[in-house]
């Protein structure tokens, strides 16, 4: 077995609840820790009995505690188990594996983060990198989407992304009514897809980088969408998802056409992805 392969022993110290079936989880290292992540990269987290799946990291790479932070929906057995991991619970992590998005090419340009769902969790890290040499860039600005509002992550952070000078527009897919009044429950926010807010964001094409994450269709719909307001497909990045088993290459789960997306992914621009997400069942 080789060293990608090790799991190393990390302990949850915090379970915060994001909404009904999300949660972030903050681990500290038992064994030694991982080697730095950059943002975008994932681990393979393991629930010792249960089974491994890979996790986006969700907190800042520029923290030097070696805490890893993973944002994880309940949505299979291993899943389930990370979002019911108590403080105390030991499990194990690979990685970090992947591709990174390349915030640092950006400097001196406006940074246009557009998430779908649980989407947001993967950008995040790019988008604290950003925070924290704000100055470096332009124009910052965050859309994110969900079904419904009480589905969207991070909503306590607005105001400290606004206070940072970033534009934020959370949109949904449809409101809530409150079943005792049949009136829709209050939202301040946009109705609609995020390709529908995207003539509401300040945006300077020719020196704009946009990062996508969320549903391959989402993503699809956006990257034309942004083209078609004048952003070159090559300063689009984007995350893809596919069935990462080892992270490392060796097994092909997530072989998409000539790529793993383990090893030349997950984090590719859209001018590579279209060609090969545009062909059904690949």
């Amino acid at each position: 077995m080789t060293a990608p392969m090790l799991p190393r022993r990390y302990r949850v110290t915090e379970n915060c609840r994001e909404n009904a079936d999300t949660r972030t989880l903050s681990l500290a290292p038992v064994d030694e820790p991982l080697p730095r992540f950059a943002s975008g990269q994932f681990t393979m987290v393991y629930v010792f009995g249960v089974g491994e799946i890979p996790l986006s990291v969700s907190g800042s790479p520029l923290v030097r505690d070696q805490t890893l932070v993973h944002t994880v929906r309940a949505v299979g057995a291993v899943s389930a188990a990370l979002c019911r991991a108590e403080p105390g619970t030991v499990i194990g992590v690979r990685g970090p594996f992947g591709t990174s998005w390349d915030v640092g090419r950006s400097r001196g340009r406006d940074l246009l983060f557009i998430a779908g769902g649980i989407g947001l969790a993967p950008l995040r890290p790019a988008l604290l990198e950003a925070l924290a040499s704000r100055r470096d860039y332009g124009l910052v600005s965050v859309v994110a989407g969900a079904k419904t509002p009480p589905e969207h992550l991070f909503g306590v952070e607005d105001e400290c992304w606004r206070a940072n000078g970033v534009a934020v527009l959370r949109t949904v897919d449809r409101r809530q009514t409150d079943p005792c009044t049949g009136l829709p429950r209050p939202w301040t926010g946009s109705t609609g897809l995020v390709t529908e807010v995207l003539p509401r964001v300040r945006l300077r094409p020719g020196r704009t980088t946009a990062y996508l994450c969320g549903p391959e269709a989402m993503m699809t719909h956006t990257g034309a969408a942004l083209i078609r307001l004048g952003l070159r497909p090559e300063d689009i990045e984007l995350s893809l998802e596919r069935n990462m088993r080892c992270g490392a290459g060796l097994c092909g789960h997530c072989q998409l056409g000539p790529d793993f997306v383990c090893l030349d992914g997950p984090v590719t621009t859209y001018d590579h992805a279209e060609p090969l997400l545009a062909v059904p069942e690949l």
